[in-house]
């Protein structure tokens, strides 16, 4: 069974998919694309969506974290991403929902509205990936495709503030369900997954991950991703990261 992953670097979605497939053992072929650009590059693959992750295994193609995991689960039963208890699956599946459709969005919004302002840490989220051409020059030449992640993501100053002042809330609900055991548990699950490469990319952030690291939502997001690429130094104006500090 052929699979080829279309991820873009230092995308937190992508990382989820490259490591259910790798908790899987489903070998695979890494396909790094540049944002924007891999709009068309999934079209012509013949991808529904312009959205990674993208995986094409055998002759399937799936796109999109949750539909990914389910699809993995389908064609490879063992070990199980999902839980076959009925009411363990509810709690989990809210808690992956909830990932992908809310928390999700607040990491990358952040990242572009830093990148947007100071693009030198773009490099560093860049790691290990094959582009077809040099990473620093595809960083060099990136501020167009910067502004336009930025504007499509709305990367505004009033949507990342609202993002930060969220964040310690979210952080308490990540907490209950670790105490509850819907994240944490002895086995990684999909929803740990979904959540753990957010917090991951959270704290790459120099503002954030000494918020974050101690809690065991960060322990969670260490255990899931141990290496994640990137670092943006202090970014956040001191007014913003008040709620979270406070």
């Amino acid at each position: 069974m052929q699979a080829t992953l279309y991820v873009i670097p230092g995308s937190h979605p992508s990382m989820t998919a490259r490591l259910m497939l790798e908790r899987k053992g489903i070998a695979y072929k890494r396909r790094d694309l540049i944002p924007v650009m891999s709009k068309g590059i999934l079209r012509a693959a013949r991808f529904p969506g312009v959205t990674v992750p993208a995986l094409k295994i055998g002759d399937t193609r799936v796109q999109g974290t949750r539909a990914i995991a389910r699809e993995l689960d389908r064609i490879q039963p063992e070990p199980p991403l999902l839980p076959s208890d009925p009411q363990k699956r509810e709690a989990v599946e809210e808690a992956e929902r909830w990932g992908d459709e809310v928390l999700q969005d607040r990491p990358r919004r952040m990242t572009w509205w830093a990148l947007k302002r100071d693009r030198s840490a773009m490099l560093s989220y860049s790691e290990g990936a094959k582009l077809g051409i040099p990473a620093g020059l595809a960083v060099k030449t990136a501020g167009p495709i910067v502004s336009l992640s930025a504007r499509f993501n709305e990367s505004t100053d009033e949507n990342v503030r609202a993002d930060l002042a969220a964040l310690s809330s979210d952080l308490e609900r990540i907490d209950k369900w670790i105490a509850e055991g819907v994240l944490g548990g002895d086995e990684l699950n999909a929803a740990d997954y979904q959540i753990g490469t957010s917090l991951r990319l959270l704290m790459s952030f120099d503002d954030l991950r000494p918020l974050i690291e101690e809690r065991a939502a960060g322990k969670l997001a260490l255990r899931v991703a141990p290496d994640f690429p990137g670092r943006t130094p202090p970014a956040f104006p001191a007014a913003w990261l008040e709620p979270l500090t406070s």
